[in-house]
């Protein structure tokens, strides 16, 4: 029997491509477009649309569609990624950190709600255009779904995808991860696909234009002392959100360079350095981790880590502290450790799991 596969489609390149590949393959495939939260009119101004989803992303979405000859749905999820995706971001920026809304947003919308309505639909499958692979293992005992590198290794996107689990993975499909962006363009052109000239979003879908100014309409200043690694008070700033560890730009003191180098929640202090060495460290403290097998390795272990989507994945040993608490010691030291990103453990090709930088 033909299975059924619900594709996400956004209206650009890499997923067009994916439902292409699906429909070609014999499957019965079915787009869906995912609608999220953009900010709301303001003063009389209209709110920008979500990068993710504008008109002209879902018009281009239509038009695949069309050509494929599939059925096309709007699915609108704008009120759950408000409250899963936006508030969790505002309320990680409020605590200090620097959190990334994309891995949240694949385990609650994508690989979540995506995953939890196309099975009401009937489908099989769900599928994305992410540039990472899924293998099955099958022995006696078990079948368990590992999570790889896409084989465009500049491209691979297995970072964001650490939260997904077992269950998760058993229902999804990367159509593309075993091609690289060239030959995906190349598809494009060959399925004449209308989607070779649609931008890549790299920024943070939800956010206009910077960061700072998306936290200044929700978060109130919060004025504090700049001092420091001395303790010596050197300045004001107007509330620890609106810095980042490692930052360098913004910081507004005259007699620079200074970088960021940490955050005194309690006494609302910002520290700042002039010696970028200070920002080197060997070690972190990470939570919430999820094994994409679905349980522990043997601990100690050796990996490879990144603490951020385009670090290079970085030599370490992982050890378990207590409950979900883990210790990573890297072999060199690694700049900038921030708290509230995600921090991903690798075992060559294969996504061993991931946590939070404590």
């Amino acid at each position: 029997m033909r299975k059924k596969i619900v594709v996400a489609m956004s209206g650009g390149l890499d997923s067009s491509v994916a439902a292409a590949l699906l429909k070609s393959a014999g499957f019965i495939v079915v787009g869906v477009f995912m609608k999220f939260w953009s900010e709301p009119e303001k003063d009389g101004l209209i709110g920008a649309s979500n990068r993710c989803c504008s008109p002209e992303a879902e018009v281009r979405a239509r038009k695949v569609a069309k050509i494929l000859k599939i059925p096309f749905y709007v699915f609108n999820f704008e009120k759950e990624f408000k409250k899963r995706i936006v508030d969790y971001f505002l309320k990680e920026h409020k605590a200090g950190k620097t959190p990334n809304p994309c891995v949240i947003c694949n385990k609650e919308i994508k690989f979540g709600l995506l995953l939890e309505k196309a099975l009401k639909l009937d489908a099989d499958y769900i599928a994305t255009g992410h540039y990472a692979r899924i293998r099955k293992f099958v022995n006696s005992k078990q079948i368990r779904y590992s999570l790889m590198t896409a084989k465009d290794k500049n491209k691979d996107q297995s970072y964001f995808l650490w939260m997904l689990n077992q269950k998760q993975l058993k229902r999804i499909l990367f159509p593309i991860g075993d091609y690289t962006r060239k030959e995906v363009e190349n598809l494009a052109r060959k399925f004449k696909l209308p989607v070779l000239k649609a931008r890549k979003s790299v920024e943070i879908c939800f956010i206009q234009t910077t960061i700072n100014d998306f936290l200044k309409r929700y978060l109130k200043p919060n004025p504090g002392k700049i001092v420091d690694t001395k303790g010596k008070i050197i300045g004001e700033h107007e509330g620890l959100w609106f810095y980042t560890i490692g930052q360098r730009k913004g910081i507004g003191l005259p007699g620079g360079p200074f970088w960021v180098l940490n955050k005194n929640l309690k006494k609302n202090l910002l520290i700042i350095t002039k010696n970028e060495k200070d920002l080197l460290k060997k070690e972190l403290i990470c939570r919430n981790i999820n094994w994409i097998l679905g349980k522990k390795p043997k601990l100690p272990l050796k990996i490879k880590a990144k603490i951020r989507y385009r670090h290079q994945p970085s030599l370490a040993t992982i050890y378990n502290l207590k409950s979900n608490i883990y210790h990573l010691k890297f072999e060199k030291p690694q700049r900038a450790i921030t708290p509230g990103q995600s921090v991903v453990f690798y075992k060559g090709q294969e996504l061993l799991g991931g946590g939070i930088i404590g």
